[in-house]
């Protein structure tokens, strides 16, 4: 059957991309998710898998569909509102973060955190509830990758790997500012204040008040109008790391309250998050020996910024 064509530029912005899809093509709301699946749609020039992409006014939208064709969607893994399992076995599970979600209960002792979530998950259908045991934590505010073992001999092998700083873990951030180094990285010791908050400080190891050693590398992925999109690789993994290096160097992350926030603000950065996901994570299996690496689509909120600040 011939392949129909259809385009169109948008005059305003549009909060969905399968909304403007399904107006090009008049096909139900399954099949237009299912022309996303198949490839058919382009954004841009650029393929477009996500249907639920906010779009900016002035993006192209194409369309290459047989009609009258009943694209199906391809099977989702569980998700919920809390998180998408990227990669689950019978040891162990990588879930993909929502942010707005805190992984662990606080003082408050919460019960609908992350890891309560996957506990649920993995109980669903068994005669006993099941655990799942915490290897590392996401700020509350940031999305992305966590991985979570469902023994704690698992969970403890993993942190092994983790504190010989041996897995590949590699964020998306836009930070305010212009950054004037295409890559770089920074080395210093974060130590925790009264109010909890991280610090670098310059007190020597193994004294009073010495702070933990803290490395992260940065590459700049794109200088946008007052932000800059950047890859940030983490060598260590302390609390708040990335947040507070860019923010001591005058560039906070977007949308942080925290550190810096008088100027961790855009006039086109609306949402109540950070501008910071967990986008790849990749270990060693601690019971197979294999390698394991997932990554991630950016989040619908940076896809928008990303278009509205070229």
């Amino acid at each position: 059957m011939a392949r129909e064509q259809r385009s169109t530029v948008l005059a305003d912005e549009s909060p969905r991309a399968d909304l403007v899809v399904a107006g090009l093509t008049g096909a139900s709301r399954a099949v237009v998710r299912g022309m996303f699946d198949h490839g058919c749609v382009s954004v841009d020039g650029a393929p477009c898998r996500e249907a639920g992409m906010p779009l900016a006014a002035g993006a192209r939208v194409d369309v290459s569909f047989e009609p009258g064709r009943r694209y199906k969607e391809t099977p989702r893994a569980f998700a919920n509102h809390a998180f998408r399992a990227a990669f689950e076995d019978r040891y162990l599970i990588v879930v993909e973060k929502s942010a707005g979600i805190l992984t662990v209960p606080t003082v408050r002792r919460e019960t609908d955190t992350l890891v309560h979530q996957v506990a649920r998950h993995w109980s669903r259908g068994q005669r006993t509830p099941q655990r799942a045991h915490i290897v590392h934590r996401l700020d509350a505010d940031t999305s992305g990758l966590l991985v979570f073992a469902r023994t704690e001999a698992i969970a403890q092998a993993l942190k092994a790997q983790f504190a010989d700083h041996k897995p590949e873990r590699e964020y998306a951030a836009i930070v305010a500012g212009n950054v004037s180094e295409d890559r770089g990285t920074f080395r210093s010791y974060l130590a925790t204040d009264e109010d909890l908050d991280q610090y670098s400080t310059d007190v020597p190891p193994g004294t009073p008040g010495a702070g933990k050693l803290a490395v992260t590398h940065f590459e700049v992925v794109a200088r946008l109008r007052g932000a800059t999109f950047l890859r940030v690789h983490l060598e260590t993994g302390r609390r708040n790391q990335i947040r507070v290096h860019f923010a001591e160097a005058g560039h906070p992350v977007l949308g942080d309250l925290r550190y810096e926030p008088r100027l961790a603000t855009h006039p086109l950065w609306h949402h109540r998050r950070l501008a910071l996901h967990a986008q790849t994570l990749g270990f060693r299996h601690p019971v197979t020996g294999a390698p394991v690496r997932v990554t991630t689509e950016l989040p619908p909120a940076f896809l928008t910024f990303l278009q509205k600040a070229k």
